[in-house]
């Protein structure tokens, strides 16, 4: 037996990490995304036997030119991504196929129980990748049947998880409450009217698909924080409040 809790919906029972944590930190998680090159498979066993569903970040949409896995799939690209220095894979090539099959391969050989899909909504209605949505849902298809007892997290992609839902576990989707800026790296809340939309579209779909939808939101206060947990408490849905780099365990100091 585990020794989690799992902690109710109004304090986050989500840990998205992308930098180094200490295994025995990541305690009392529903799920716990990690990026894999820092852990170890004891360290991943450790984590398991504090939390309920721990799971490794893959894109299939884009490679990083700084990923471990750049070397094997750059020549299987479509174009790059200038926001992020990362390149579009070519999902319509059996040579990336193969290449992100080997590297999932790898992954759960580490032990996770599962997949965070990212970079999903590159193949929605208005994603850069659109013409290739039937190669995503060839591959999420061919990773069910390869995969059957794993849990698959889809990244955002909401207006194609009509094509998705069969194949994945859960929803995650990113500042709903919130609407970090960019241009001027501003935390703040969303309207209030365009946050009512966001929610009643994905209680629809949680209703219709009966899939559990989790929150991504970003905060550098803990008054911000506080806020957002107010606002989607309420909601029912399991959710992270969090910095946007995603490098830390969440932690607010004014």
């Amino acid at each position: 037996m585990s020794n989690f809790s799992v902690k109710s919906h109004e304090k986050e029972d989500v840990l998205f990490c992308y930098g180094k944590l200490k295994a025995q930190s990541i305690v009392g998680y529903k799920y716990v995304v990690l990026e894999a090159k820092h852990y170890t498979k004891s360290e991943i066993a450790t984590i398991k036997k504090n939390n309920v569903h721990v799971l490794a970040y893959i894109s299939l949409g884009e490679i990083n030119a700084h990923s471990e896995h750049y070397k094997m799939l750059k020549d299987n690209t479509l174009g790059k991504n200038e926001n992020w220095n990362s390149h579009y894979l070519d999902l319509s090539s059996n040579k990336t196929v193969v290449a992100l099959m080997l590297i999932i391969k790898d992954l759960m050989n580490d032990g996770y129980d599962g997949l965070f899909l990212d970079n999903i909504d590159n193949f929605s209605t208005f994603g850069k990748q659109k013409e290739h949505k039937e190669y995503l849902i060839k591959f999420l298809s061919k990773l069910r049947k390869e995969y059957p007892k794993l849990f698959f997290l889809q990244n955002a992609g909401l207006d194609i998880v009509d094509d998705t839902n069969k194949f994945v576990d859960a929803v995650a989707i990113e500042s709903v409450a919130t609407n970090y800026t960019f241009n001027d790296k501003k935390y703040k809340l969303r309207d209030e009217e365009d946050y009512k939309k966001y929610i009643t579209k994905l209680k629809n779909i949680n209703n219709k698909y009966s899939l559990p939808i989790i929150l991504i939101e970003y905060a550098d206060t803990k008054k911000l924080h506080d806020a957002i947990v107010k606002r989607i408490s309420s909601t029912g849905f399991s959710f992270f409040i969090g910095k946007i780099d995603l490098q830390t365990l969440p932690k607010y100091t004014k």
